[in-house]
């Protein structure tokens, strides 16, 4: 049996269900792999009296799923390779494994997420990575129930931990701060830093590089990123890691009108919970 075949097998057998079933999803797996992508992309946003969106999915044969692709170690592209890892990719591949079809990726930012989540004609179905769960995101999108705790902290200099102690030793004009535009961590140090010295930098990946360097005193982050370039670059620190300024969770964000995706992808996620499958996912990233 080839490696492709065994992997198909192992995906139609995780499916509890007769024999028959197991057949047809593998069949329609086989016949994704063999096609080489999604025939399609989601319909146009029709709102709440949207048609159903899982059988849309399980008919196209592929779950797309939109992620920002620069935020360690939930979501990575490399730029390279142009290969997906990290913890919330996994767990868009189990949603999607479950669904009964492959998961394929699309690149969004942080400035176009939510507009891209919106839009007339999106490109995918949902979307992951580090999104917080949000009452203004509520408001306009759906949202999973929260999988991840998540705060904002920051990201110095080593030979900076003790300078940093609060959010008043930040918030002065001789610190500089650097953010990746558009998301929660923009609008956190616009709100909560009004005195420091801002600036915007486009690629999230490369602040922490920049920070190290000297470029700017300290980042913006979040306790779910910060711990991994910490851990890979020793001229970092995280000194606030335990007491971070905000408390969240991570979730899954869509467009409203898909009730039914939402009501699989929580389902999921709970069983994902309960077998202790996000324990070891946690684990295998270093997350708390």
């Amino acid at each position: 049996m080839s490696d492709i075949t065994f992997r198909l097998q192992k995906v139609a057998n995780a499916f509890a269900g007769k024999r028959l079933y197991r057949a047809i999803v593998l069949t329609s797996v086989i016949s994704l792999f063999a096609a080489g992508g999604c025939s399609s992309a989601p319909h146009r946003h029709g709102g709440a009296s949207a048609s159903p969106a899982v059988p849309r999915i399980e008919s196209r044969g592929c779950l797309l799923v939109g992620s920002t692709g620069d935020y360690r170690p939930l979501a990575w592209r490399d730029p390279d390779t142009g290969l997906w890892e990290g913890f919330g990719i996994e767990i868009a591949e189990r949603i999607a494994a479950e669904l009964g079809v492959r998961a394929e990726f699309v690149k969004t930012s942080w400035p176009t997420l939510a507009a891209d989540v919106q839009a007339d004609r999106p490109t995918f179905d949902l979307a992951i990575g580090g999104i917080t769960v949000t009452a203004a995101r509520k408001k306009t999108m759906a949202m999973s129930n929260g999988y991840l705790a998540n705060g904002k902290t920051i990201l110095c200099r080593a030979e900076d931990t003790g300078r940093f102690r609060s959010l008043s030793d930040i918030d002065r004009p001789n610190v500089r701060v650097m953010v990746n535009p558009g998301g929660l961590n923009e609008a956190f140090a616009r709100a909560k830093l009004p005195h420091a010295a801002i600036s915007i930098h486009g690629r999230n990946e490369e602040i922490p590089s920049l920070v190290a360097d000297g470029r700017a005193d300290l980042m913006i982050t979040e306790i779910v990123e910060a711990p991994w370039y910490v851990q890979h670059d020793p001229r970092l620190a995280a000194p606030l890691l335990d007491e971070p300024f905000t408390r969240g969770e991570i979730g899954v964000l869509m467009r409203k009108g898909q009730d039914d995706l939402l009501a699989f992808v929580n389902d999921v996620l709970a069983r994902m919970a309960a077998d202790g499958t996000l324990a070891a996912l946690k684990t295998k990233y270093g997350l708390r």
